[in-house]
């Protein structure tokens, strides 16, 4: 009720109303008939409680507005949460990865040390295969030299004993050996 008079006497200490022409509370008056219809208003709006309607409904937008605040809110840090174990599952695999990169040039490495070694000993063998194949040369040319030596020997001493031995000789070689064979036999 405060409000209700307190609008009327707004209403009728409002200036341009009383610089209207005839009396102010008269239905010819437009200014008092929009007066009129102003309070009718309002008083409706009153009388069906529809500042508490308004009210409740922009309390009820609030609460919706404040719930969607929440779930965005949570949503917010969900997000959060979400992406710090992304973050820290890239972490991890960027540790991962550096770990299968450093095992992989320690194996190359590693791999390289052996290849050194396996090429070593490849050349190694080569060498003692090649020094093998140079003894045997020498050993092979040591014998043919020899054989040849015996052969040449054999050979002047067949030409020595040619000039040396007569029919005499012969016979008597032949006669001893065979009087040794008899020894021997009986």
């Amino acid at each position: 009720m405060k409000k209700l008079s307190l609008i009327l006497a707004m209403a009728t200490a409002a200036s341009p109303a009383l610089a209207a022409s005839g009396p102010f509370f008269s239905l010819h008056n437009t200014n008092f008939v929009v007066l009129l219809a102003f309070l009718l208003f309002i008083g409706i709006l009153i009388k069906f409680k529809i500042p508490s309607l308004l009210g409740g409904m922009l309390d009820k937008r609030a609460e919706g507005i404040l719930a969607d605040l929440d779930e965005a809110r949570a949503l917010r840090e969900e997000a959060q949460t979400l992406l710090a174990s992304y973050e820290r599952k890239q972490k991890e695999m960027q540790d991962q990865a550096a770990r299968i990169v450093a095992g992989a040039k320690k194996e190359a490495e590693a791999a390289a040390e052996q290849a050194k070694a396996d090429l070593q000993v490849s050349i190694a063998r080569r060498v003692q295969a090649a020094q093998d194949q140079i003894a045997s040369a020498e050993a092979s040319a040591v014998k043919e030299v020899r054989d040849r030596a015996i052969v040449v020997a054999v050979a002047a001493a067949r030409d020595v004993m040619a000039q040396q031995t007569t029919a005499d000789r012969v016979a008597a070689s032949i006669d001893s050996s065979i009087d040794e064979v008899a020894a021997k036999l009986h």
